[in-house]
């Protein structure tokens, strides 16, 4: 009895593993620009095709990962999913071009698109349904320090070594980890249904023709219009194709249920906004103030702290006031401490960023939480799997078109901008400016949420209890 726990316990190492690895990337490559940025010879203020590239290939590939856990195995594709994500790790660290870089990004991308939801699917598998939060729990912790310990790891890396070290340092992780997953990790299979190849194509055309026509000061305006015009007519043939198809990839009987129509729509809108946070705020802080790569990195802490301090009492905070009040009230709160956080940072009050850094990660955490709790609240069972795999995609693209939009505020205002001069800083404060009213829009999409929603059960009070 003991022996199979164990092994048990080894497999959830394994997934924690794959998502800490997932997480840490994603927040270490951030304080890295402007470094990047010097060495390949370019403006750190275009350098967001490096994140857009990532996080727009994660989204792309999100629905077919799933699926080819179910038809291939799980053990198969979270290996795959690793050395995919090494390899890509060591193509990056070996470009000397911003297009390299981009093109190993993309094969990062990949990895990294398959290793969280096959991770989930492997934790449903391995355990029984009873222990199954307690599990996710469990694997989604390493996830959370990933974060808390990336932006300050990227910086020392940089400054004390190179950015090439951000992503050196996951090819012996990576080796580890793919050589325990083929050692311990079952490869449980499911019979599948055929795979909708063809929306699917439809989906990932439409996501990223409608990205890359946002970068017009890349491409150009004619292919940017052409980009434009192709993207939504792959999102309209996607809507012919999946009308009445019950294989379609995602159900259109989804938006016929009115809370989930206006929480995917709140959602990509609301993360659209917070999607540019991440990128902007190392950069402003290296660029616009002037800081070391490290002492960014430790400025970004404080907003992950209030981000996981935070989430143990989102429950009360939304019984206490309702869906309506906390999402509107969290998203202008938002806003307010974003242009408080410029504000503070152009005066020259360097002192007062950590704190009010810390209550940006606190409001941020208070309105995602409940964001993705009210897009599933009321979905039927039947509805659920398909309504979980939409939003996951939806908030992958909503982060990469908020990077862009980002870099192309930022390329606008400061085309001719020096680090640390007065030009780069008027661009951030036009910059921010821009990101206040777009932060803001999504409440008047939460306004819409009816008042009488049930309430959320508290689970540490029902324990007490």
């Amino acid at each position: 009895m003991n022996k199979p726990a164990t092994t048990v316990r080894w497999q959830l190492w394994i997934v924690a593993f794959g998502f800490f690895m997932q997480t840490l990337d994603t927040t270490i490559v951030n304080t890295a620009l402007p470094a990047m940025a010097r060495d390949l010879g370019v403006s750190p203020l275009h350098m967001h095709a490096v994140i857009v590239s990532y996080v727009l290939t994660v989204a792309v590939m999100l629905p077919l990962s799933g699926w080819l856990a179910d038809r291939i195995g799980v053990r198969n594709i979270f290996f795959a999913a690793i050395v995919l994500f090494s390899a890509g790790s060591l193509f990056c660290a070996l470009s000397a071009t911003l297009n390299q870089l981009v093109l190993a990004r993309v094969v990062q991308g990949i990895g990294g698109a398959m290793m969280v939801p096959v991770g989930r699917l492997t934790v449903m598998k391995i355990v029984p349904r009873e222990q199954y939060m307690a599990a996710m729990t469990f694997v989604t912790l390493p996830g959370q320090i990933g974060p808390l310990l990336g932006p300050a790891l990227g910086g020392v890396l940089v400054e004390y070594a190179s950015w090439h070290w951000i992503f050196l340092i996951n090819i012996p992780v990576g080796m580890i980890g793919a050589i325990a997953t083929l050692m311990l990790m079952p490869n449980y299979t499911m019979l599948t249904r055929r795979f909708d190849f063809a929306g699917f194509l439809l989906l990932a055309a439409g996501m990223a023709a409608l990205t890359l026509a946002l970068d017009g000061g890349r491409s150009g305006a004619l292919l940017s219009g052409m980009l434009l015009l192709a993207g939504v007519l792959s999102l309209l043939f996607y809507l012919i194709h999946a009308r009445r198809n019950d294989r379609a990839l995602f159900s259109l009987r989804l938006f016929s249920h009115h809370l989930y129509s206006i929480g995917l729509l709140g959602s990509f809108i609301g993360r659209i906004g917070s999607g540019m946070l991440p990128f902007m705020t190392p950069l402003f802080l290296q660029v616009g103030l002037g800081f070391t790569p490290f002492h960014a990195g430790l400025m970004m802490i404080p907003m992950v702290l209030g981000n996981m301090g935070i989430k143990r009492v989102v429950v009360r905070i939304v019984n206490l006031a309702g869906y309506r009040r906390v999402l509107t009230g969290s998203t202008l709160a938002l806003a307010l401490v974003v242009a408080l956080f410029a504000a503070i940072a152009l005066q020259g009050w360097i002192w007062l960023l950590p704190v009010v850094l810390l209550l940006l990660g606190m409001v941020n955490a208070i309105r995602f939480s409940a964001m993705n709790t009210l897009t599933l609240k009321d979905l039927p069972d039947d509805l659920a799997s398909s309504g979980n795999s939409l939003l996951s995609m939806i908030m992958q693209l909503s982060m990469s078109i908020g990077v862009t939009v980002a870099g192309l505020l930022l390329g606008a205002f400061g085309q001719q901008a020096v680090a640390g001069s007065a030009v780069a800083q008027q661009a951030f404060a036009w910059t921010w400016l821009c990101m206040v009213v777009i932060i803001a829009l999504p409440a008047l999409i939460f306004w819409h949420v009816p008042p009488d929603l049930s309430k959320n059960t508290d689970i540490r009070r029902r324990r007490k209890m």
